[in-house]
């Protein structure tokens, strides 16, 4: 599976919780289409968001995907508490075989970084030679990392799980001390960073 969106919605103060409850709901009607991998809330960067992350086995599938979900009129059955939504398409890395879905945080940290117009191809190259060794057990897993097919580009989004925001800190600290992160060449290829930590709803596949 190559194809991927993340809809992120911004919801009201304290209704993220039934947000997702009514996510869920809508999730299981007989025409949706596309794999649900993960829904999270943020927890930690910007707040009141809900994050939807879908996998879809062609364009095709995405975009009939997309305008059920435009013209439903009620995007995901969550309208009553949002004020914001905003759907981004991505590719998966393509040294990545997928995404696994499984237990490994509950801490998720998804980074987005602008790369520069000529440096992607250069991001994932570098990417593909330090992955191996930045997901052994001696440091932590890697959810998924895509590249942006729409909006500002080029950009990647990269999805992270950790047991502990302590963990986070003292893994990514030991990466950069041993040499294995961040990959070679990598920062002078980035613009801008963003980061959010979520935490998985119960029913994510990602948890």
């Amino acid at each position: 599976m190559k194809y991927f969106e993340l809809i992120t919605f911004t919801v009201r103060v304290a209704t993220h919780g039934k947000a997702m409850e009514h996510i869920q709901d809508a999730l299981q009607a007989e025409d949706i289409q596309g794999e649900l991998f993960g829904c999270w809330y943020s927890e930690l960067g910007p707040l009141n968001q809900v994050a939807v992350l879908r996998g879809f086995d062609s364009l095709e599938s995405r975009q009939a995907e997309r305008d059920r979900l435009l013209l439903a009129g009620d995007p995901l059955g969550i309208e009553e508490f949002m004020t914001d939504m905003r759907i981004e398409d991505y590719a998966l890395f393509p040294f990545l075989d997928g995404i696994t879905p499984g237990d490994f945080g509950p801490f998720y940290e998804l980074r987005v970084y602008d790369v520069r117009p000529s440096g992607l191809k250069a991001t994932l190259d570098g990417w593909a030679d330090a992955v191996p060794p930045r997901t052994t057990d001696d440091y932590s897993p890697l959810a998924a990392a895509f590249y942006a097919t729409n909006g500002k580009t080029p950009r990647i989004m990269h999805l992270w799980p950790y047991r502990t925001l302590e963990e986070r800190l003292e893994i990514r600290t030991k990466t950069v001390t041993d040499g294995v992160w961040p990959p070679k060449g990598g920062p002078a290829q980035l613009l801008d960073m963003h980061s959010t930590i979520y935490l998985p709803a119960a029913f994510s596949p990602l948890k």
